[in-house]
Order: C-alpha cells, then sequence, then structure tokens
C-alpha cells in the first residue's frame, strides 16, 4: 500500500511539474491510473485532495488557477520548485554533520541521513565526510519510549491525543486528553508540553511514564498554543530547572554528580557524607527520588514529604 501511495504521488507530481497549463481535476483523472481506478467520483475527490495535501507538505509548490470558465486547474512551475545552488563550506557542512549525528540513535534517524542525502545531490561538497567526527565527543539524544514518535507527529499536525499516564506518586495510571504543544528534553528525559482537557490547565508530561498506545482524537484545540518559548519555559519550570528556593540535603561521598554541579554549598559531615545546598524548583522530588539510598532530604519539610510519597508509590508498584 505504501508502494502504490508513494507512486501515485510520483506520477502526481510529474504531472504537475511537466504541464505548461493547469490541468484540471478531470484531466489529472484520466492521465494517472490509479486515479481511474478509483471506485467514484467521491473516492477519487478524496484520493486527490490528500495527495496534493502530502505533495505541499513535502515542499512542492502548487498553484490552483481558475480559467475563463471557471473551472479549476492545477499546476506545479518548475521556477517555483527549483532551489537555488547550494554552497556548503566545510565548517557549514560539518555543522549538519553534527546536527545529524545528534538523531543517530533516535527515531529520526532515517530522516537525517535523508536530508543529508538530499544535500549531497544539490551539491554538498564531495571531499566534505559529514558524518566525519570533529572532536572527542560525540553528541546523542537518545529516543526509547515509544510514544515519541506519535507525541512528534502529533504536535506537528496539531491533533489531539489520548493516553494513559502514571503520576510518580500514583501506584496506578490515568486516562489523559491532552492538546500537545512541543517535546522538549531535558536532564536526558523527554517531556511533552501541552493543555489538559480534563483539568483544564497546561501540563507537562514526562514520556517514560506514558503507558500503552498514544490515540489520536478528533477535533480542533480548544485552547490557545503559547509561542515556543513558553512552551520552553514551562517544561522548564515542571522538570525542576527553576528554582525560587533552597532545599538542603544529605548525599553519600562520591555520588550525586548532577547534584553537585548545581549545589550552591557543599559541606563534609563525615562518615561518607555530605550537605549540600540546592535549588529548590518544581520536580525536585522526582529527580532527588533517581539517587535512591544515596540522598536524604533533611529540609524543607514540604520537599521531604514529597520525596517519602514517591519512594512509597514505587515501592507499592
Amino acid at each position: 500500500m505504501a508502494i502504490a501511495k508513494a507512486e501515485r504521488l510520483m506520477n502526481l507530481a510529474l504531472c504537475l511539474l511537466g504541464t505548461r497549463r493547469p490541468l484540471s481535476k478531470r484531466e489529472l483523472r484520466e492521465s494517472i491510473e490509479a486515479y481511474l481506478e478509483a471506485s467514484s467520483d467521491d473516492s477519487f475527490n478524496r484520493m486527490f485532495e490528500r495527495d496534493k495535501d502530502d505533495l505541499r507538505e513535502l515542499g512542492l509548490v502548487i498553484e490552483t488557477v481558475e480559467n475563463l470558465d471557471g473551472e479549476v486547474g492545477y499546476l506545479a512551475r518548475r521556477d517555483s520548485n527549483r532551489l537555488p545552488p547550494i554552497t556548503l563550506d566545510a565548517e557549514e557542512a560539518a555543522a549538519l554533520g553534527l546536527a545529524a549525528k545528534v538523531w543517530q540513535q533516535a527515531r529520526l534517524a532515517g530522516a537525517a541521513s535523508g536530508a543529508l542525502q538530499k544535500l549531497r545531490a544539490a551539491g554538498l561538497p564531495e571531499d566534505v565526510d559529514p558524518y566525519e567526527a570533529h572532536g572527542a565527543l560525540e553528541p546523542r539524544i537518545p529516543v526509547h519510549e515509544a510514544a515519541f514518535e506519535p507525541l512528534m507527529l502529533a504536535c506537528r499536525d496539531r491533533r489531539p491525543v489520548a493516553f494513559d499516564y502514571r503520576k510518580a506518586t500514583a501506584a496506578r495510571p490515568e486516562p489523559r486528553i491532552v492538546e500537545p504543544w512541543a517535546l522538549e528534553c531535558w536532564r536526558g528525559h523527554w517531556y511533552l508540553a501541552g493543555w489538559d482537557r480534563d483539568r483544564g490547565a497546561e501540563r507537562v508530561f514526562r514520556l517514560s511514564r506514558i503507558t500503552g498506545k498514544v490515540r489520536t482524537r478528533g477535533g480542533k484545540y480548544t485552547a490557545q498554543v503559547p509561542d515556543v518559548v513558553t512552551v520552553r519555559e514551562t517544561v522548564a519550570s515542571w522538570a525542576g530547572d527553576i528554582a525560587d528556593r533552597s532545599a538542603l540535603i544529605r548525599l553519600r561521598s562520591g555520588s550525586g554528580y548532577p547534584l553537585r554541579a548545581k549545589a550552591a554549598s557543599v559541606r563534609e559531615l563525615g562518615d561518607g557524607w555530605d550537605e549540600l545546598e540546592i535549588p529548590y524548583g518544581h520536580g525536585l522530588d522526582a529527580w532527588l527520588v533517581e539517587f535512591g539510598p544515596d540522598v536524604v532530604v533533611l529540609e524543607p519539610a514540604e520537599l521531604r514529604a514529597d520525596v517519602v510519597d514517591r519512594l512509597r508509590a514505587v515501592a507499592k508498584g
């Protein structure tokens, strides 16, 4: 089925690029075998509209022209669909290669590789290897969660989704209906920012806590989508990167280096423990739980209680 659709899209693109005058739907149907096999006019119209939208999403500029008789025609002018020559120096090619390598272990690896192949065809210098290592460090963005791909597509297409979500303090997942805004990666974890319809408020969800399949829902968004900066600030706040207070913890010596990197002060207590003053923002309790028995919260009391609640929820399974 995928091959048949790809062939149909290719034939439609060739027809629109090869014509010197706009072609009507009737003419396109007579020119493309797959359209001739459509069972009815309605079936053909739906197929054609989907194909036309798919080609436009792929970047093909399709013009809609109405002639003197009021008949609508379509064409894709070559000058509107021709990119200027691409010239990249070694540093620019290296930057593109570095960006592509980030996704080599993730679900966008195919898209990243395909983009570089297109740049090769468009004039990327042959003597430049965009995959060549340009340093001792190799950046990667791991994406292991099955929810990443459907949520990425839902954010792109502005489609509401439904999924089961298990909060860190809950033993069982709960159903959520969300209007997804954006995906952000913080501290090696992926988060979804969006509008929770049932709660009538913006929420941030950690992808590793989504259970089961992500299901798309019909209808349009009911809440206004904020700009990218607002979404990123929301994710940062819920992930604990925006702090307005300080917390005091005990940390086992030789462990918890990410906590030590953020600490405002570190004091040796002896007996294999240190005392740290760290920024305290939303989500700190979830982060501290990840360090298990190597961390003990001293104050404030509310943070200590939140960490205890999370540990009890984990113990209950």
